[in-house]
C-alpha cells in the first residue's frame, strides 16, 4: 500500500481523504479501433468487473457490442477507442469513445429483415438507458447503463 506522508501545504493527512474503497469503482483503458481490440476490449473490462465481485453476464453483452461498433463504425486510421467503467451504487455505466462523431449509432427498425446490425437493439434490451454524448470534436462517447441487482 503507498504511503501517504502528511502534508504540511495542505494541512491534510491520509486519515482527512476518503479511503480507497469508499470511492466507486472506476477503470478505463485505450484500445486500438480493430476487431482485435474491440475482444481484448470485452475480456479486460470483463476482468475489471470480475476482480470488483460484479456479475458479468449482461455487462458483458453490452460491453461486447459497443466495443465492436466502436472498431467496426468509428474507426479512423490511427486512432483508438475508450472504454471507461464506472460503478455507481448498484448502477454499472459503461463509456466507449470513439473518433467518429459524425457518425451516430442507430437502433435499426424491428421489422428490418436483415441479420446484421442488431447489436443496439441488444443493448437498448438489457441496458437501463443508454445514449450518445458528442465531443469535444471529433469523438463521441456511447454509454449504456446496466443495473448491478436484479431489474
Amino acid at each position: 500500500m503507498p504511503r501517504c506522508p502528511e502534508t504540511k501545504r495542505s494541512g491534510t493527512s491520509c486519515r482527512d481523504r476518503p479511503a480507497e474503497h469508499d470511492r466507486p469503482p472506476r477503470g478505463g483503458r485505450r484500445l486500438s479501433a480493430t476487431r482485435r481490440g474491440a475482444r481484448l476490449a470485452r475480456l479486460l473490462a470483463t476482468e475489471q468487473l470480475r476482480s470488483w465481485g460484479l456479475p458479468l453476464e449482461d455487462a458483458g453483452r453490452v460491453i461486447a457490442e459497443l466495443a465492436a461498433n466502436a472498431a467496426l463504425h468509428g474507426y479512423v486510421p490511427g486512432r483508438d477507442f475508450r472504454i471507461m467503467l464506472t460503478v455507481t451504487g448498484d448502477t454499472l455505466r459503461i463509456e466507449v469513445a470513439d473518433a467518429r462523431g459524425d457518425v451516430l449509432p442507430r437502433v435499426p427498425e424491428r421489422t428490418d429483415e436483415s441479420e446484421a446490425g442488431r447489436g443496439l437493439l441488444l443493448v437498448e434490451a438489457i441496458a437501463i438507458r443508454w445514449g450518445v454524448q458528442v465531443g469535444p470534436f471529433p469523438r463521441k462517447t456511447v454509454w449504456a447503463e446496466v443495473a448491478l441487482t436484479g431489474t
